[in-house]
């Protein structure tokens, strides 16, 4: 991967540092921004939400610079989650470029009183928010879905004809304006159900790219150094992710919630130990990378319902030993409530459960 980029075939982005639902770090608020109605979790914030964020952001930076000689231009915001709050941050850590799903300028573009009837008029650019230099590119769900879910059953030819039409279309609905067209996949989950990996709808999909006179595959900051006129203004952000524009995924059901609450307590605690001075610099840390783990937003993906139940078991069983690693760590008992189970699932997602698409 340092290779392709050195050479400029690819830019690699980054994400915080153990994939934190960083909106909702911050602010619990945010949650409601999208669904106002949204269930939030007992505790009022999670505590030092923002420098949590900050420390994933600086954690994923010194990485990045590790292994590919520099630091990232651009991030993807764990599955795209957004806010003001957390762009601001990756604007003051330096990122020219974020990216986050549809539903998130949808649902902003709505809030400003734009009209969303012709997609064609607003979906098909970058944009920037007032005052805030980080550009911001949306995820094209259509396009971005059929690769997801429903081109791993057609013959390679096939599906990337297809795409290639819908690509077309956009063309012919932009009256042949330049259009921006973000295709973003849960990177390492679609091609498991392809034959092959998907090597042969790959193979074809980029020979056919390449080759076709009015489509230019580019990065995203390649686009942001050739075309700095082509970007729109945002009004406002309205906190989101990928998954449907908001964050039902990662809360308001009541097992994702209760799994908030056991993690702002392990916080308390954490702060609590620091501001003692009891750990050594070891125990310490030790203790800040389990905080890290524990503050994904992978555990809150999957209670609920709607996944398997084996699944969910067995990473509900986790977290909560990972909760009671860090109670250890800090010297302290683990409260009883870890002992009790928060989620059975026995649904049947599509995928495993390790997908979602773009849209409701």
């Amino acid at each position: 991967y340092r290779a392709l980029a050195e050479r400029g075939q690819i830019e690699l982005s980054s994400t915080p540092h153990s994939h934190p639902m960083a909106p909702l770090l911050i602010d619990f608020q945010a949650a409601r921004e999208a669904r106002p109605a949204a269930s939030l979790p007992s505790s009022p914030a999670y505590p030092g939400g923002a420098d949590r964020v900050r420390a994933h952001i600086q954690a994923a930076i010194e990485s990045h610079r590790s292994h590919f000689g520099r630091a990232p231009v651009g991030f993807w915001p764990a599955e795209g989650g957004l806010s003001e709050p957390v762009l601001r941050l990756m604007a003051e850590a330096g990122a020219r470029w974020v990216a986050s799903g549809e539903g998130v300028l949808r649902h902003s573009l709505q809030a400003a009183g734009v009209d969303l009837s012709h997609k064609a008029a607003w979906a098909y650019r970058p944009y920037r928010l007032p005052g805030i230099d980080t550009c911001c590119f949306f995820r094209d769900d259509h396009l971005s879905d059929l690769i997801g879910f429903e081109y791993k059953s057609w013959w390679a030819s096939d599906a990337v004809r297809h795409f290639m039409h819908g690509l077309e279309t956009i063309q012919r609905e932009t009256a042949g304006g330049e259009a921006v067209v973000t295709v973003i996949l849960d990177g390492e989950n679609a091609w498991e159900y392809y034959p092959y990996n998907g090597y042969y709808f790959l193979s074809e999909l980029y020979k056919t790219l390449s080759s076709h006179p009015d489509i230019r595959t580019t990065t995203f900051a390649e686009y942001l150094e050739l075309k700095a006129n082509g970007v729109g203004t945002l009004p406002r952000l309205v906190a989101g992710t990928w998954v449907y524009g908001d964050f039902s995924t990662w809360m308001g059901d009541a097992a994702k919630n209760r799994a908030w609450d056991l993690l702002c307590a392990a916080k308390q605690a954490y702060d609590q130990a620091l501001r003692a001075g009891r750990l050594t610099q070891a125990a310490r840390t030790e203790a800040e990378c389990l905080l890290k783990s524990c503050e994904s937003s992978d555990w809150f993906w999957w209670f609920g319902d709607y996944n398997p139940a084996e699944s969910v078991q067995a990473f509900d069983q986790l977290y909560r030993a990972k909760l009671k690693q860090l109670y250890g760590l800090l010297k302290l008992p683990s409260p009883v409530a870890l002992e009790v189970p928060i989620s059975g699932g026995g649904g049947a997602a599509e995928a495993g459960g390790v997908m979602r698409r773009g849209q409701g």
